[in-house]
Formats: structure tokens, sequence, C-alpha cells
């Protein structure tokens, strides 16, 4: 199973050829895990900065396959892939129709109040698992 969510290609996303600036990308990748987070894990970004913790992005990879332009409607999918002791690696791709714009490869990990990274906590923990097991 995995997460899906639509964003439209907005006029701050473009540069001036109308075409997605790549880090806008980077903002969708967020916007689409903060999301996921928030609706399917059940704790917001909000709630986490609001208990001094966070899970900020460690890595990422992206391979940009087309352009996207103003007006479209990027379909985004969020896959689980691993669930390790402090770290989560997430595969994203985005499509417009059936075409293939951007696929993305994050690893988050999770940050103790401290600054630090510490193992997650039980229900989060099963809530990656679970849908690492149904993305499998």
């Amino acid at each position: 199973m995995s997460y899906h969510r639509s964003i439209r290609v907005e006029f701050n996303h473009c540069d001036p050829a109308g075409i997605v600036f790549y880090p806008r990308y980077f903002e969708m990748t967020n916007s689409v895990c903060e999301n996921f987070f928030r609706e399917v894990v059940g704790y917001s970004y909000h709630a986490m900065m609001a208990d001094g913790i966070g899970v900020p992005t460690a890595r990422l990879e992206t391979d940009f396959r087309a352009p996207s332009r103003l007006g479209e409607v990027l379909d985004w999918t969020l896959v689980v892939e691993r669930v390790g002791g402090s770290s989560v690696t997430i595969r994203q791709e985005a499509r417009c129709g059936e075409e293939l714009r951007v696929t993305a490869r994050l690893v988050l990990v999770w940050l103790s109040p401290e600054g630090r990274p510490a193992r997650w906590p039980d229900r989060v923990r099963a809530a990656l698992v679970s849908q690492e097991e149904r993305g499998a």
C-alpha cells in the first residue's frame, strides 16, 4: 500500500520558462512526507515540533525524468521501503497522468529533544512498519 497526494504546479513553483524549478520538487517531497506523518502515522510535524523533536532529511537522491509545467497536477506516491532503528527510507514518485516526472528516495531520521538520532517511539515505529509491510 502506498500513500498518495496530488499537488498542482503553481506559479511559485516555476522558473521564468514556466517549468518547475528543481528545488521546488524538494519542497513538494517534504510536503508529501509531512502530510503522510499527519494522516497515516498519526504524528504531525506540528506536534513533533511542539514536543521538541523532528524527522529531518538525512539523505535525498533524486532523478528528474521530465519537466512539469504550470497548472499541471502531479500525483505523488510515497512508499515506505525500510524502517531502521532511528531512520526510515521512503521512495516517492510524481507523475502527471502516466508520465513519470520525478523519483526521490529520502532517508528521514528521528531526532530526540537533544537533537541526536534516537529510536522510534513504539507507536510511530508500528505505523511505519505497517506501511513498510503493505508496500512490500
